[in-house]
């Protein structure tokens, strides 16, 4: 017999309830995000219906490409117009969260001293601008894909306000690190279909360009190391340095 529900368990009430308040707030803002309904709540834990499906790989990176746009174009026209990326609205803000993860990278040796720990933190700054999307941690492992081939978003823990596009970013970093590296073509591809499905909703919403969605990578890059060898990410997300000129966007 199929399984019905899936628990999962918190450390503690805390958590639990942010876990709630997130899938509530996706309810509210984020239509577009098929997500596991909560079937029951405990002291540190929580029943999800049971999602059948298959986690995705790079031939779904344009479809999903797509359904973060729409989903942060959706948002931002719905409740983020009014966030600052350096101020809890309702989700975590972008900076505090980050700047935390980047210290532990210092002290784990995943960055190489203070230099390093410096530069990381100076580019996380940079990139803190412009409209507030959201990141939901958009990895292969929190996203399923149904026998229908819709995707099913699930586990909505580190759910912060992000600049757009950084979410995008970890999707290519992870879906790379987990199967071998992307072509640059498919990159570029999936960040015109994400700027296409966002730019939609407000004019007033211009997309990115593949220089900031780099940075992000960067980042990403950093903040997953720690990663590398456990979970699917059998790959090492390779530095990749491309120029405004190359790319032909500003």
């Amino acid at each position: 017999m199929s399984p019905r529900i899936f628990t999962k368990v918190y450390d503690t009430p805390e958590d639990r309830a942010r876990a709630v308040r997130h899938h509530a707030w996706l309810t509210e803002h984020v239509p577009a995000f098929r997500q596991p309904g909560i079937e029951a709540v405990g002291e540190t834990s929580i029943d999800f219906a049971y999602v059948h499906g298959r986690h995705p790989d790079t031939r779904d990176l344009p479809m999903l490409a797509a359904l973060l746009g729409d989903a942060h174009g959706t948002a931002w026209v719905s409740d983020l117009h009014r966030a600052r990326l350096d101020v809890a609205h309702p989700l975590p803000d972008f900076l505090t969260p980050r700047l935390a993860a980047l210290d532990a990278r210092r002290r784990t040796g995943h960055l190489n001293g203070d230099h390093d720990l410096a530069a990381a933190k100076k580019l996380l700054r940079a990139v803190a601008v412009g409209p507030v999307a959201f990141y939901k941690d958009t990895n292969p492992r929190n996203i399923l894909i149904t026998e229908e081939g819709v995707p099913v978003v699930v586990d909505v823990d580190d759910l912060t306000l992000a600049p757009f596009g950084y979410d995008l970013a970890k999707l290519i970093v992870t879906l790379a690190m987990t199967y071998g590296p992307l072509p640059m073509e498919a990159i570029r591809d999936a960040l015109a279909t994400y700027n296409q499905a966002a730019m939609k909703h407000d004019a007033r919403l211009e997309g990115i360009g593949m220089t900031q969605l780099l940075s992000h990578a960067e980042l990403h890059r950093i903040l997953t190391a720690p990663y590398l060898g456990h979970g699917g990410y059998r790959h090492p997300w390779p530095p990749v340095r491309v120029t405004i000129e190359q790319e032909g966007q500003a």
